[in-house]
């Protein structure tokens, strides 16, 4: 029979408390950080294909559950899917919080938006929420009503709470140009 050891004291509570904060720095964090460590990737996207390998991660995250500080199938929350796509679909590895996140790669502007551009809004006083662009204004993100999901930049709450964005995947010469527009209206991102 297997025995378990469970401490007591101040001790433990204290450690659990201080792991309970640490899980909650997830999506909400707004500490002061100064790390930049993004692993260099010695690879040039193409706009299609990093669209389409994106595109495919979010056909399997699809439906994952929020939750805060996961980074799993299992539940999700904003920066844990952004660092696990970013791992899985493109062997880059980016620091695990929303501002941290905010730290690495270089600003761009909302006009030259690139398939696996970090887009960053700022929902509330301290909260902070992070997605990954895929293209046509769609971008993939974990929601904490819908779980992770595919949802639109045209809307006014995404505009409303946009923040900045950023680029960690180097581009191919040729996707940098601007993407062709559609000759409908609809397209365009809106701001």
């Amino acid at each position: 029979m297997e025995r378990i050891v469970r401490p007591r004291g101040p001790v433990p509570s204290l450690l659990l408390l201080c792991l309970g904060a640490l899980l909650i720095v997830g999506c909400g964090s707004s500490a002061e950080t100064t790390t930049r460590t993004t692993a260099p990737t010695d690879r040039s996207w193409h706009a299609s294909e990093a669209e389409s390998r994106l595109r495919t991660a979010a056909s399997r995250w699809d439906g994952t559950p929020h939750q805060l500080g996961g980074t799993s199938p299992r539940g999700v929350d904003c920066s844990g899917l952004v660092q696990s796509v970013f791992a899985s679909e493109f062997s880059v590895r980016v620091p695990r919080t929303t501002e941290e996140q905010a730290r690495v790669g270089r600003s761009v502007s909302r006009a030259r938006l690139r398939p696996g551009d970090l887009l960053f809004f700022r929902p509330g006083w301290k909260k902070r929420h992070v997605g990954i662009y895929l293209s046509d204004g769609e971008f993939l993100h974990a929601s904490e009503s819908e779980g992770v999901t595919v949802s639109d930049l045209r809307r006014s709450y995404w505009q409303e709470h946009w923040w900045q964005a950023r680029r960690l995947l180097p581009m191919s010469p040729d996707s940098s140009r601007a993407p062709p527009t559609r000759t409908s209206s609809s397209s365009s991102v809106g701001w």
